[in-house]
């Protein structure tokens, strides 16, 4: 049995899309964070008894989310995918090949997925996306997600990895780059701060010039692209921001 975590925050132009690639799983579960829009309601009409909803704050806690959806989760074999992700047939065909074959020989816990970004219709290949392998799928009884923000599924090897990716179509707008920009770069800032992190003032510029120069040169995001260049630029600014705010956190506090 396979059991698919989604979470949610304002995801109604997502959702459907992402929701009729895994409509095949045994159960899904979505955990919402109480969004604003119409993200509930286009869930209810798909009128699925295997899609459970569950509404619960994030608190700014990306881990403590996904292991409440693990909880719920009453497949041995749980996948984790977000809202703007897509299961390709292939992929599906992989998963359910692979949980069949390690219930008759087990072997690992858990399988990293590749991941490939579609940035405004084109497929970005380099830079900081372009070689990119999660921890998605794995067994219910192994590990447990830790980390407020940039969460991972720490779970006991060995690991494998799956052939086929998964796609992602990430930042629909400019506007929504900036957006998700600003609300992940909070949670990083205040996260660090809370662990005791302190910044110098240097790190504020240097460490997004280098980043830049590895992302678009040393990566070769420039073969993307314009999508590539504005990749480049935006997790550069990731980076400024963070510190920035980390920096601005011990004098104002």
């Amino acid at each position: 049995m396979l059991s698919i975590v989604v979470l949610t925050k304002n995801e109604e132009k997502n959702i459907l899309d992402c929701l009729e690639t895994i409509l095949w799983a045994d159960q899904i579960i979505v955990v919402d964070d109480y969004s604003e829009d119409r993200t509930v309601d286009v869930i209810g009409k798909l009128d699925c008894k295997k899609i459970q909803i569950y509404q619960r704050k994030l608190d700014g806690d990306f881990a403590s989310q996904r292991n409440f959806g693990l909880e719920k989760a009453k497949g041995e074999w749980v996948l984790f995918i977000d809202a703007d992700e897509r299961i390709s047939e292939s992929l599906r065909d992989e998963i359910n090949e692979t949980i069949i074959r390690q219930k008759n020989n087990p072997s690992v816990n858990g399988f990293n997925i590749k991941r490939q970004d579609i940035l405004w219709g084109k497929l970005l290949k380099h830079g900081e996306t372009g070689k990119i392998s999660l921890l998605r799928l794995g067994k219910k009884d192994q590990g447990k997600w830790e980390g407020n923000v940039h969460e991972v599924w720490s779970m006991p090897k060995p690991i494998g990895e799956l052939d086929n990716v998964l796609l992602h179509y990430p930042h629909q707008t400019l506007a929504e780059f900036l957006s998700e920009i600003n609300f992940y770069t909070n949670l990083r800032a205040s996260s660090l701060y809370k662990e005791g992190v302190n910044i110098k003032k240097r790190q504020i510029v240097l460490y997004p010039i280098g980043k830049f120069f590895i992302n678009y040169f040393v990566k070769l995001g420039f073969l993307d692209g314009v999508q590539g260049l504005i990749v480049a630029i935006m997790m550069s600014f990731h980076s400024f921001l963070v510190r920035a705010k980390l920096w601005s956190l011990w004098r104002i506090n």
